[in-house]
């Protein structure tokens, strides 16, 4: 089971177990970090999951969908590292990834 690093909107960082079989949005939500709001559900229709990925490791994520891009250009707090945390599902490349939850729009 991966480790990954989660870093909330204050910039404090919690360490957690992450199944692998789930999304990253599943993962952050189940461990009591409610400023991921999530309001979907994990449909990619809200854009309410936004994360940034550690650098080192946006390139070994599956490719962005159209959907997923498009919800994120409503986003402020968009950056070359953005994805929807509900898109990425959770598998052993992750393992040590830090993600930090976007600031709300």
């Amino acid at each position: 089971m991966p480790q990954i690093i989660v870093v909330n909107q204050s910039g404090e960082e919690s360490s957690v177990d992450a199944a692998e079989g789930r999304t990253l949005m599943e993962v952050i939500r189940d461990n009591g970090f409610d400023e991921l709001l999530a309001l979907c559900g994990g449909c990619c229709s809200c854009a309410t999951c936004h994360v940034h990925i550690d650098p080192a490791y946006i390139d070994k994520l599956p490719a962005m969908s159209e959907d997923e891009n498009d919800l994120l250009d409503s986003s402020d707090h968009r950056n070359e590292f953005s994805r929807l945390s509900c898109q990425v599902p959770v598998t052993g490349v992750l393992e040590g990834c830090k993600v930090t939850i976007a600031q709300e729009d």
